[in-house]
């Protein structure tokens, strides 16, 4: 394990609201992350029957309510777009642990398994909002998923942060504070990592942070991917 990445975990407490310090530095550094490809969500009426025969009408209701935020927002101005997904799924999604949901010590669901669900943990939050704008044509290169320390809370926490300009202080979407605000705003969250489709980072700031390699050190990245081709996504 990388010297410096045990350092910042150790300095930056234990506790969790979606999964502990210890497991993030485990999967960080294990298989294999597929990288982020632009192909289109497929909404098959297949799909959607097979969401509401497993999971209910409210479920196969989300999901179609997802494929119309998708259409509906294409061609808005990128800031739009964060809002408009931002919103989406703080609204759609109840947060529930992955034990409660799942019956797993930390899981990450893709937006499908989420939305099916109606609930999901910080993770799936980010997740679902990073591959929705990444459907948008947000480029992976403005948006990292963000570890951070919450501070307030004294727990782990994820957020999707997003870079307007390389450099730039990025935007902050939270469940925890659906407002989209500047990180620079966000006292109560302190980096520790972040990670897009091809890269991960060690954060020194509320900026950029230092670039640890690529994203092919993750782990939970390739089973998610895995299960989004399974289903077709």
């Amino acid at each position: 394990m990388n010297t410096i990445c045990q350092q910042a975990v150790a300095n930056r407490g234990s506790k969790r609201p979606c999964s502990a310090w210890l497991q993030l530095i485990v999967f960080l550094f294990c298989l294999v992350v597929v990288v982020v490809s632009p192909a289109a969500l497929n909404f098959s009426s297949e799909l959607i029957a097979k969401v509401e025969m497993k999971y209910g009408k409210h479920a196969s209701n989300r999901v179609l309510a997802w494929q119309g935020l998708i259409q509906s927002a294409k061609n808005l101005p990128e800031k739009e777009k964060l809002e408009r997904v931002n919103d989406f799924f703080n609204q759609q999604l109840e947060f529930v642990d992955d034990d409660e949901l799942w019956g797993l010590v930390d899981y990450w669901a893709t937006p499908l398994e989420a939305l099916s669900k109606g609930a999901g943990d910080c993770e799936d939050y980010s997740i679902a909002k990073y591959f929705t704008l990444i459907e948008l044509g947000v480029p992976d290169s403005k948006m990292r998923i963000t570890y951070v320390k919450a501070i307030e809370l004294d727990q782990a926490h994820m957020v999707l942060t997003y870079f307007e300009k390389p450099g730039s202080i990025p935007a902050v979407l939270d469940n925890l504070k659906p407002a989209i605000s500047p990180a620079s705003m966000r006292r109560d969250l302190l980096p520790v990592y972040s990670f897009n489709g091809s890269g991960l980072w060690l954060a020194k700031s509320r900026g950029t942070g230092k670039k640890l390699g690529g994203s092919d050190r993750l782990n939970k990245w390739g089973g998610l991917k895995s299960r989004m081709r399974v289903n077709k996504f």
